[in-house]
């Protein structure tokens, strides 16, 4: 299924995507595939969605509208200019493609909900890429925390129950943007080889660092995390000592969140809490009786400081080295 009011990324938003990143005097780190275009256009209400392709006149309306505001963008930033007559095209070649999918999703949601069915949604940037609660302007380009899941699908605020964060045993992130816990060293090294650190999608490497327990418990407030899922806790075997984030020094002061500005976020100093490692593997344990008794400790330490239980641990990237502490899908 596909929604019928979702908006389509084109080829004029990726290239226009790409020229302005490379202009950029202060890089954001974007993937360049047009998102963030795209998403201007949304809420410059000349977005073409997916039901407009059904409607060629309206289409061809939408697109005169759109190429009014990107043919100066298009020549300020020396990018050869649209064709409309060939967008049209494209356009209306993809329209039998997609159409027969595309569905009003709310109405779909709320069918389903009515019949006692469960509803799953996954979210697929992190919170702290998140337009509004995130390190801006090194955010994404549309909401990312929980609640958007109900209002972008239509569900409504009564929607999402259960709500199942996903944390790694230590921090990284993707591109630009403050980075309090950033390892250079050869713990950031051991991290983001072990842990085969680099973005799906882009291919890029990630950036690695110590657990910042600050940032994880405000994205648990941000998203109202009843549980986490904590991940490859067995990239940590090895290190002798682990270091975790509890909070930050902003000059003369110790905070215990990330401050939205700009510059504050670039003048912190993590305040770190050391815990001993474990020379022991955790690869593949299915159990608590399996882990070091450090990695319990570990573990353990990090729901005090996050004030979220974890309710899964995984130990590999094998889907059944998991240890189950709450099922998620039971109510």
């Amino acid at each position: 299924m596909l929604a019928d009011n979702a908006c389509l990324i084109l080829p004029l938003h990726r290239d226009l995507d790409q020229a302005r990143e490379a202009a950029a005097k202060n890089k954001i780190g974007t993937t360049g595939r047009g998102i963030g275009p795209a998403y201007e256009d949304k809420v410059g209400r000349r977005a073409i969605r997916v039901a407009d392709l059904a409607d060629r006149e309206a289409l061809e309306a939408k697109i005169d509208r759109l190429l009014a505001h990107h043919t100066p963008l298009r020549r300020g930033l020396g990018l050869p200019e649209y064709d409309g007559a060939a967008l049209l095209a494209e356009l209306e070649a993809m329209a039998p493609k997609i159409l027969p999918f595309a569905r009003p999703a709310w109405l779909l949601l709320d069918e389903v909900v009515k019949k006692g069915r469960r509803v799953l949604f996954e979210g697929a940037q992190g919170a702290l890429l998140d337009v509004d609660h995130g390190t801006y302007p090194y955010v994404t380009s549309s909401n990312t925390v929980a609640g958007q899941a109900a209002a972008g699908s239509g569900l409504g605020p009564k929607g999402p129950g259960y709500v199942l964060g996903i944390v790694k045993a230590y921090t990284t992130r993707v591109g630009e943007g403050p980075f309090p816990t950033e390892l250079t060293d050869e713990v950031g090294q051991h991290l983001g080889t072990v842990g085969r650190e680099f973005g799906t999608v882009t291919g890029r490497s990630r950036r690695c660092g110590w657990f910042d327990a600050a940032l994880v418990r405000q994205s648990v407030a941000l998203n109202g995390i009843a549980g986490v899922a904590l991940t490859k806790l067995d990239v940590l075997d090895g290190l002798p000592t682990l270091k975790i984030c509890t909070g930050y020094r902003l000059g003369d002061q110790e905070i215990g969140y990330l401050p939205a500005g700009l510059k504050a976020q670039q003048e912190l100093t993590p305040v770190y809490e050391e815990m001993e490692g474990w020379s022991e593997t955790t690869q593949g344990a299915r159990s608590w009786r399996d882990l070091p008794a450090s990695a319990v400790k570990y573990v353990r330490r990090i729901e005090e400081l996050i004030g979220a239980p974890v309710a899964l641990l995984s130990t590999s990237p094998q889907r059944d080295d998991t240890i189950l502490m709450r099922d998620p899908f039971q109510d």
